[in-house]
């Protein structure tokens, strides 16, 4: 496919992407990746970051999906993955997709399992992060002060 042909919808890392975006904010479309990671991945393809996706080569295009599946060996940070120091294998990785998604539900079952403080917030679906629950996360009807029936 030459440079010159447009193309709707691209195919990335599995997820069906929209050709007019920018290429960070149609990579921030894929789950697990964001707009910083979107220019990091770009920077790194040595692609023009304000390209359209829709005119990228298919060899522009089978280099930003190599370095988005093992983006250390390009150059990105470790702190900008979304799996770092993995307790399974020790090492940093970039989870995408239903990869995210399974990894994450399994880490919850985890620590539901094992009844960490965070797992007993979890499994009572009660705030995880320490923030107030006295009066906000209510679900149900309305809780306040409740009039008198037409005060008669």
């Amino acid at each position: 496919m030459s440079s010159r042909e447009y193309r709707h919808i691209v195919r990335f890392l599995g997820t069906d992407l929209d050709g007019s975006l920018k290429i960070p904010y149609a990579l921030a479309r894929v789950r697990g990746i964001g707009v910083m990671l979107g220019y990091a991945i770009a920077r790194a393809a040595k692609v023009d970051a304000e390209k359209r996706l829709g005119f990228l080569t298919d060899h522009e295009l089978q280099k930003l999906e190599e370095v988005a599946r093992d983006p250390t060996k390009y150059g990105i940070p470790s702190w900008m993955l979304n799996r770092r120091r993995d307790p399974a294998s020790g090492r940093d990785l970039q989870l995408y997709g239903s990869d995210l998604v399974f990894t994450i539900r399994e880490d919850i079952r985890r620590e539901m399992m094992i009844k960490s403080w965070r797992g007993i917030r979890h499994s009572l679906g009660l705030k995880v992060r320490g923030q107030r629950t006295r009066t906000t996360g209510r679900v149900g009807t309305a809780v306040g002060v409740s009039r008198r029936e037409a005060r008669s």
